[in-house]
């Protein structure tokens, strides 16, 4: 499975659509929010349907078969 490790760079969360756009996994905001909305998203194990979920670091985001480690 493909890892990605996202920096939060200081910021405190980065929402999940933003995320995706960020990690390059969907072009824009919107097309991240139609893909959780979808249910291909998975937070810490769990389908995530809330597109402006805050994601903490700490937490993994996985989509298809690409994880997202968020870090500090």
């Amino acid at each position: 499975m493909p890892r990605i490790e996202f920096p939060l760079d200081g910021h405190p969360f980065v929402e999940l659509h933003q995320l995706l756009k960020l990690a390059g996994l969907v072009d824009s905001g919107g097309a991240g929010k139609h893909l959780v909305a979808s249910g291909a998203v998975h937070v810490d194990g769990a389908v995530e349907l809330r597109k402006s979920c805050k994601i903490h670091a700490g937490q993994v985001v996985v989509i298809d078969d690409v994880e997202i480690d968020v870090v500090d």
